[in-house]
């Protein structure tokens, strides 16, 4: 299965879950609701997202006199992408990282932390503004988002589905669906959230994966991005990001990652996997 069809499908799940606990709230009724809910979040995440995750980390545009050296990389990659120069931007922090947001191509930005640019050499960003760029190409920004808010939809569903199911608060439902009906209910609002956060990740890793090989097709370095990971990892768990869960997808190494069984929670796939892959890469 190809990483599209993949994301399509799970995205297809995720849409499933928010009709599903529509129908559990009002019929026919709940459904459409629903779905409208669903169509109007992802509509100020397209349009948003990216100037509310920019000014959330306090990101300020980088010049040009500022980041000649970024500025060149990212220019010669976007050449390389066939797609616009996306705008760079810096944020004041000294753990190291990047991500990349915006709708499209044409509204792109691009913004990495003092600490990336400070252990990171050339080749070592170009692999990184690569893997960034390969986001945007890719167009995983708009995906994530979307998969983002529909998760969000549906935990938001579920809580009011257990709330109306504690009080009693469906129309339609006779005194024989008091008993198991309820408790259906019940399960339900638990277990949707739950899948929908997993859904959501298994997309955010699928995207992960697909914008390294990407990005070292565009370097045509993979080894590039594999060292500068093994940098990121060590100083990330050094040094971790201060950074809210709602947007822990974006960067380019997970700002909040764990160990055991917290991998199952995480945005992004294991780095040794991720190198892996990149050194079979480089080898082929």
């Amino acid at each position: 299965m190809t990483n599209f069809v993949r994301t399509t499908f799970l995205l297809g799940l995720l849409t499933g879950l928010i009709m599903l606990i529509g129908g559990a709230l009002g019929g026919e009724r709940g459904v459409l609701f629903a779905f409208v809910l669903a169509a109007g979040m992802n509509f100020f995440s397209y349009w948003f997202s990216d100037r509310l995750v920019l000014s959330a980390y306090g990101a300020q545009a980088l010049s040009p006199e500022q980041a000649p050296e970024l500025h060149q990389i990212v220019d010669e990659l976007a050449r390389a992408a066939r797609i616009p120069t996306p705008r760079l931007y810096l944020i004041d922090n000294d753990t190291p990282n990047a991500f990349a947001t915006g709708r499209n191509p044409n509204h792109a930005a691009v913004a990495v932390t003092r600490g990336i640019m400070s252990i990171c050499d050339r080749n070592e960003l170009k692999g990184v503004l690569a893997h960034e760029l390969s986001h945007v190409l890719n167009r995983d920004i708009l995906t994530s988002s979307i998969a983002a808010t529909l998760a969000g939809a549906v935990m938001m569903l579920g809580s009011w589905v257990r709330w109306a199911a504690i009080f009693g608060g469906f129309e339609g439902r006779g005194e024989d669906d008091e008993g198991g009906g309820m408790l259906g209910l019940l399960v339900m609002s638990l277990l949707a959230p739950l899948a929908a956060t997993l859904i959501q990740l298994a997309i955010s890793r699928t995207r992960e994966y697909q914008a390294d090989a990407t990005g070292a097709r565009l370097t045509q370095r993979p080894l590039y991005l594999a060292s500068a990971l093994r940098k990121l990892e060590v100083a990330n768990e050094r040094l971790p990001l201060e950074a809210g869960p709602a947007t822990a997808h974006l960067f380019i190494v997970n700002p909040l990652s764990g160990q055991g069984l917290m991998r199952l929670f995480s945005t992004h796939p294991p780095l040794e996997d991720r190198i892996r892959r990149l050194e079979h890469m480089a080898a082929r």
